[in-house]
């Protein structure tokens, strides 16, 4: 189970663009509204969530997906149970994945320490001792995905279905979507 978290203030096409691709792929996906079932984006968008965080079973967690969008990561930073869920997640081996701002998030936990990472340049200086690649897109490192902003989208989802699906997969999804990077 892929969970995506839903902050209000969240940026609505880095969580909409990487759960579709993900679905396209086979892969369960939920999106966990953190301040209840619906939230809205930062441009207005509402979206109704699967689930609310307590309703998130840690045994099922593939991977946790962290939109960004400022509101989204303030929300996401600011909620002890949604901190805690992503512990839990890299304390269980799962994936984690973080586009724009979001990454922030995971360097002010030290789990980026001297990983190579991408994110948005408005967070580049909240990374601590993360290796930042200012040209990349998308950035893997063990069982880590960062993506710069809202234009990559998804190259970024491709990742995460590469991730847990293969490459074969993501080509597929590429190629029935007629993406070309």
């Amino acid at each position: 189970m892929v969970y995506i978290l839903l902050g209000e203030g969240f940026e609505e096409a880095e969580a909409i663009v990487p759960g579709d691709l993900l679905r396209r792929a086979g892969v369960e996906v939920a999106y966990v509204g953190l301040e209840g079932p619906t939230v809205t984006g930062s441009h207005g968008i509402t979206v109704t969530a699967d689930l609310t965080l307590e309703q998130v079973k840690t045994e099922d967690m593939e991977m946790l997906v962290l939109p960004g969008g400022l509101g989204g990561v303030a929300s996401i930073q600011m909620d002890l149970f949604a901190t805690a869920l992503i512990q839990k997640a890299r304390d269980l081996g799962c994936w984690l994945a973080a586009i724009c701002a979001a990454p922030s998030i995971l360097a002010h936990m030290g789990m980026l320490d001297r990983r190579p990472v991408t994110c948005h340049p408005c967070v580049w200086e909240e990374m601590g001792s993360a290796a930042v690649d200012r040209t990349a897109q998308v950035v893997m490192d063990g069982k880590f995905i960062t993506a710069q902003a809202a234009g990559a989208a998804f190259p970024f989802g491709l990742k995460l279905v590469e991730a847990l699906k293969g490459v074969e997969a993501a080509k597929k999804i590429a190629n029935g979507i007629l993406y070309r990077s």
